[in-house]
């Protein structure tokens, strides 16, 4: 569980990086929110990409590692409810990503895949 769980993490930081550049301007809306954007994300996702890198992912990573007893933090509810609806979210981001029209976008897939299937593990070791 202990490896899942840092796994997870380390691919969840490795997504808010992304959204961090792409909140600051780079050039890769292609690969992102389902590749509508040739460069630069326009002002409304650039502002969404950086919360979910700021707000959003950091969360995400505290809950993971708060669920698999590698922190504790006791103002964060942790439940194994928490763990299989992150599951679910990946899961669905899966989906999303495999769907894009973007072909670069698509490579995001197996990492969210990854993430939910490493969520699951920390739930079932709850």
């Amino acid at each position: 569980m202990t490896f899942a769980a840092v796994l997870a993490v380390v691919l969840v930081t490795i997504v808010a990086i992304f959204q961090l550049a792409l909140a600051l301007g780079a050039p890769l809306g292609k690969a992102a929110w389902g590749g509508r954007s040739e460069a630069v994300l326009p002002t409304q996702l650039r502002i969404a990409s950086g919360l979910a890198a700021i707000v959003v992912y950091p969360l995400i990573a505290l809950y993971v590692l708060a669920s698999a007893d590698l922190i504790d933090l006791e103002w964060l509810p942790i439940g194994v409810t928490g763990m299989w609806a992150l599951t679910g979210f990946f899961t669905l981001g899966t989906l999303a990503n495999l769907a894009s029209r973007s072909k670069i976008e698509r490579v995001w897939a197996p990492v969210s895949l990854v993430i939910a299937a490493c969520c699951s593990i920390v739930a079932i070791g709850m």
